[in-house]
């Protein structure tokens, strides 16, 4: 059985990767003043960050039509017996849902889709390894069973430099927002249950990232890990922090990855992540 790897964009996931494994990325929309892009489609991160910087109004963001997902998944019928649909978490996006929704009303191709539960190079991980598993030959409920055992040692920290972007967009309540802005703190954010929540709130940028780093090594010392520094146009500090990991955790496989537009509208410019998953066997 021949099995087909798709997944939306907030996965991030570079082009070679994708190539290299026919990978089949469904696009978000985001909205600036008016005029929605394809996100890594018809808008770069570097050039969204530019037209969002200042005090204009937050940009929109939207889930891919379903119509979009029974296009591909027609397309894909052709050369592939089955699909494994990969999304971002279904307690921030719709995405999940429109791909389930699109694989019941097309035949004659099974359509599995799986719920990360998270997103960004994280959900990338879970792609990455159903891409791997597929070129392999293993079959859909294989694939699918492995990419659940693999929730169980997934982790995903990070922090933002205003929590206002989270409040206005929808994805924080407006007490967590407040608390945090009164307070002056730079909490660390994760997703529990499918939506973004405080994990511990530290009061610098940097003791944030220590914290973050400490729980990567904890996690370090008990099994070989697979870990993506995520930033939001902060490049020259995501390669300091990966020099850094990477001296102090030499075992642990790095890799840079980024906020894209729609992730990036909702957490704002500066924001920091880093999140490890088990390496594969």
């Amino acid at each position: 059985m021949k099995t087909a790897i798709v997944t939306d964009s907030t996965a991030y996931l570079p082009s070679y990767i994708v190539e290299e494994f026919d990978i089949h990325v469904i696009p978000l929309t985001v909205t600036i003043d008016g005029q929605a892009f394809e996100e890594e489609v018809d808008l770069t991160s570097a050039d969204f960050y530019d037209k969002v910087r200042g005090e204009g109004p937050l940009p929109k963001t939207s889930q891919p039509p379903v119509g979009k997902f029974v296009e591909l998944f027609e397309s894909l019928k052709a050369d592939y017996d089955a699909v494994i649909s990969i999304h971002l978490s279904s307690g921030i996006s719709g995405t999940y849902a429109g791909a389930g929704q699109a694989g019941e009303m097309v035949e004659d191709i099974d359509v599995r889709t799986f719920d990360t539960e998270i997103s960004c190079y994280v959900q990338g991980f879970y792609v990455i390894r159903a891409a791997e598993r597929a070129k392999e030959g293993a079959a859909p409920d294989e694939i699918m069973a492995e990419l659940e055992e693999m929730k169980k040692t997934t982790r995903a920290y990070f922090m933002v430099d205003d929590l206002a972007h989270l409040q206005r967009g929808g994805r924080l309540s407006s007490a967590q927002a407040l608390i945090g802005g009164l307070l002056q703190v730079k909490p660390i954010l994760h997703f529990q249950d499918k939506v973004i929540v405080p994990f511990e709130k530290i009061r610098t940028r940097k003791k944030a990232m220590k914290r973050i780093a400490d729980m990567l090594a904890e996690d370090a010392e008990k099994m070989p890990l697979d870990a993506a520094i995520i930033h939001a146009n902060q490049p020259e500090e995501a390669e300091i922090w990966l020099a850094e990991l990477s001296e102090r955790l030499p075992d642990v496989n790095f890799t840079i990855s980024h906020f894209g537009p729609v992730i990036g509208t909702h957490l704002g410019e500066g924001s920091m992540g880093l999140g490890w998953t088990r390496r594969k066997a």
